[in-house]
């Protein structure tokens, strides 16, 4: 029977029969990975299993086939967040996302650091202004694992790298305001701190997550649109409403 001791972070609960439930968590050596929790939905165990939550995991298989038994211990629990809707939405969505878009088994150790992060910028600052950031820079590092990553390197139209100020939603390529005039309104607009570092205001914030969203929702969940993509939709609503 192979065994897996790891910390890893909850990502996603699916009930399974009476009382038990299937678990997808994200590790930082195996990536996305599955288990059978027994009694996952009990009074006990349902705090723990919340999305966000960071956990020891002890994963058990007779075989590489089989769906791993899997029980769970608490190392951090973000559920205080829950109670807040900002906060809830953006561990909702950032947790949807990672157990939607990735393959199981495959090491992501980059994205397992970077949601870390995410959470932890929740955590300690549960303005939006304090981790919006760095969830969309977690939204672009997806598209990059996967293989669906923008070129923002220099300006698709003139080959120069200054001055960038969109994105080809045709290319994923970066288009500078020299290279975009007259088609400004067929493009995507780039954020500056996509490409300088630091924070943004919030007009720049909602079209990053416009420009990420896009891509995300054009080239990696293409078959989740009906439930994954409305923890989005919440999250950007109320961002909207924060900021009105």
């Amino acid at each position: 029977m192979a065994t897996l001791i790891t910390p890893a972070i909850v990502c996603a609960l699916r009930a399974h029969g009476e009382h038990g439930a299937i678990a997808r968590l994200l590790t930082p050596d195996h990536g996305l990975t599955a288990g059978y929790v027994r009694g996952g939905r009990s009074r006990a165990l349902r705090p723990v299993l919340l999305p966000g939550n960071a956990v020891k995991a002890e994963f058990r298989a007779r075989t590489e086939e089989q769906l791993a038994g899997l029980t769970v211990e608490l190392e951090h629990s973000r559920a205080p967040l829950l109670a807040e809707p900002l906060p809830a939405a953006a561990i909702d969505w950032a947790c949807a996302l990672t157990a939607a878009a990735l393959p199981e088994g495959t090491p992501y150790p980059a994205l397992y650091q970077a949601l870390d992060g995410v959470l932890g910028a929740v955590e300690a600052a549960p303005a939006a202004r304090g981790w919006a950031v760095a969830l969309i820079r977690y939204e672009l590092l997806m598209l990059a694992e996967l293989g669906f990553g923008l070129d923002l390197g220099r300006c698709a139209a003139t080959g120069r790298q200054g001055d960038l100020a969109y994105v080809s939603p045709r290319s994923a390529a970066a288009v500078s305001r020299e290279g975009a005039a007259g088609y400004e309104d067929r493009l995507l607009p780039l954020p500056a701190f996509l490409l300088e570092g630091g924070g943004g205001d919030w007009p720049a914030i909602l079209d990053g997550l416009r420009l990420t969203g896009f891509f995300l929702e054009r080239s990696v969940l293409t078959d989740w649109r009906a439930d994954v993509l409305a923890a989005r939709e919440r999250l950007v609503d109320r961002l909207k409403r924060a900021v009105a």
